[in-house]
């Protein structure tokens, strides 16, 4: 699709932004990644190695130049190496990194410079497209920076040079409970941040987690990404495409708009939406960020929907008095309007993700119920699963 949008063409936009912001009973604190705690743990230990003393605290610089105070849990030292732990404070951030203890161990070496290595618990890269080389260990690039920079204050331009090895004890266990598998860093945990800070309850982390899975598909040549809302409607939609690598499918949350730029910018050629009945009727209005605090179900399009479906006049104004988007499922179930409904929702939902392909990406939808395992609705009549 070009040009300006027809009547009939839902027209792509930002939610408006709430007048008045939600008030919190008490601030909620920031903490501190991975990477902020991997450069403060290594300064620690290349002080203590230059100056064959234990480090109690220690002072890193942020990417921002702002520097930051860390208690060392402990530190040891020997006139060959040095360790040093800094346990991760995530703030108020339901982050499983949460007290960590970020481990470096600092040698010297005869060559100049600083080689990061990745030691018990820090992933290994294992697939390209993490902007990390195949066979590094997995610190990003602010990161890596970081403690390089950090290092570098100890040591100094004259030096030795050293080697930095971090380790995460506990780290294989914790990535379990993120998607590093899948985007193939095995063995532990990854090194991240941008900031140096972690902000609670931050949509930036995730909206970069579903941006880095597109781009690690495309890497490794896959040309399908399959968008799902959660855990559930990732469960249906594998179920739905058995022949389709897990790498594949991409738990896109709330940022559905952030991952179609980043499948056009890597040349993704197919989209596969799977979502319940409230996401796809926030889409079907043409919203591409879903955040309940953002956006509100359309409860006017989903009367028009059911009026196109065939549903009377009575029908349609329940709909649009429903008080939720699954109420309005639940209605469509009662007078068995729910395929003729849902295909008609899908319908929207692949207009607007076509005309966010900008003629560049093919579209699928398909509606599941809200177990997520059963396909109730789609733009192919073949996927529906029969009641």
């Amino acid at each position: 699709m070009t040009g300006q949008p027809t009547p009939d063409e839902p027209v792509l936009r930002e939610p408006d932004l709430p007048r008045t912001a939600k008030v919190r009973p008490r601030a909620l604190r920031t903490g501190w990644t991975t990477g902020t705690c991997a450069s403060a743990a290594a300064k620690a230990a290349a002080t203590a190695l230059r100056d064959q003393a234990p480090q109690a605290s220690v002072e890193v610089a942020l990417p921002s130049g702002r520097r930051v105070g860390f208690a060392v849990e402990s530190c040891a030292c020997d006139p060959r190496q040095a360790t040093a732990v800094v346990v991760k404070d995530a703030g108020d951030d339901p982050d499983v990194t949460h007290g960590a203890h970020l481990t470096a161990t600092v040698r010297w070496r005869e060559e100049p410079g600083v080689v990061l290595e990745a030691g018990e618990g820090v992933g290994t890269v294992t697939k390209p497209g993490l902007g990390i080389d195949v066979g590094e260990p997995a610190i990003t690039a602010t990161p890596r920076a970081m403690i390089v920079q950090a290092v570098g204050e100890v040591t100094g331009p004259a030096a030795p040079g050293v080697r930095v090895v971090i380790s995460v004890p506990g780290g294989e266990r914790m990535a379990r409970k993120t998607t590093n598998a899948r985007l193939g860093i095995l063995g532990g945990i990854s090194i991240l941040g941008t900031t140096g800070i972690v902000r609670p309850f931050s949509t930036a982390s995730w909206r970069a987690s579903v941006e880095q899975a597109v781009s690690v598909l495309a890497a490794q040549g896959e040309r399908t990404v399959v968008l799902c809302t959660g855990g559930r409607t990732e469960r249906g939609a594998m179920a739905l495409l058995p022949d389709l690598p897990e790498v594949c499918f991409v738990e896109v949350g709330d940022f559905t708009g952030a991952a179609l730029r980043r499948a056009l910018q890597v040349n993704v050629e197919r989209v596969v939406f799977v979502g319940m009945a409230g996401k796809l009727a926030k889409l079907a209005a043409g919203i591409l960020m879903t955040h309940y605090t953002r956006s509100k179900v359309d409860l006017g399009l989903l009367a028009d929907v059911t009026r196109t479906a065939g549903g009377a006049a009575p029908v349609a104004a329940e709909v649009q008095a429903a008080n939720t988007g699954r109420h309005a499922y639940e209605i469509w179930q009662r007078e068995g309007l729910l395929r003729p409904a849902g295909d008609e929702l899908c319908r929207r939902v692949r207009a607007v993700l076509l005309r966010a392909g900008q003629g560049r990406l093919t579209a699928d939808v398909a509606m599941v119920d809200f177990s997520g395992a059963r396909v109730v609705a789609a733009s192919r009549a073949e996927w529906v699963t029969a009641a």
